[in-house]
């Protein structure tokens, strides 16, 4: 027979983990998007191979949102992204900007945007400047 005070313990060890957890979670989690904080993000991270409005070692991103994938006028994607299929928006950027290899395998971008609020900002920049 189970002693009923281990068993209420054990149920409030349980609730105070998920309670840790849930608090954690929402610690990390970005604050929404700031354009403002993307542009200097951007143009800190991204304008070593990309532009708003022409192509370089990366696609032009103006007009990204809403987008085919693979299908910037003019750019030379990898086979992977031309086949991708997928119309970016918010969801698809913050993964593709977290692990583009990951994303899509075989993908030509090694760049990673590691911290999740400065993708939060970069999306929110990149949806402004699609005019979204």
């Amino acid at each position: 027979m189970i002693d009923i005070r281990v068993f209420q313990f054990g149920l409030l060890g349980t609730g105070l983990m998920a309670l840790a957890m849930v608090s954690a979670m929402a610690q990390t989690a970005p604050q929404g998007g700031n354009a403002e904080r993307g542009a200097k993000v951007y143009q800190t991270n991204c304008t070593g191979c990309h532009a708003l409005d022409a192509n370089g070692v990366g696609p032009a991103h103006r007009g990204v949102f809403g987008r085919k994938a693979g299908s910037a006028p003019g750019f030379d994607y990898s086979p992977a992204l031309k086949k991708a299929g997928f119309i970016w928006d918010a969801a698809k950027l913050d993964k593709w900007l977290a692990h583009p290899q990951g994303f899509v395998p075989g993908a030509k971008m090694p760049f990673r945007l590691m911290n999740v609020q400065q993708r939060a900002d970069v999306i929110a920049y990149l949806k402004k400047e699609s005019g979204k």
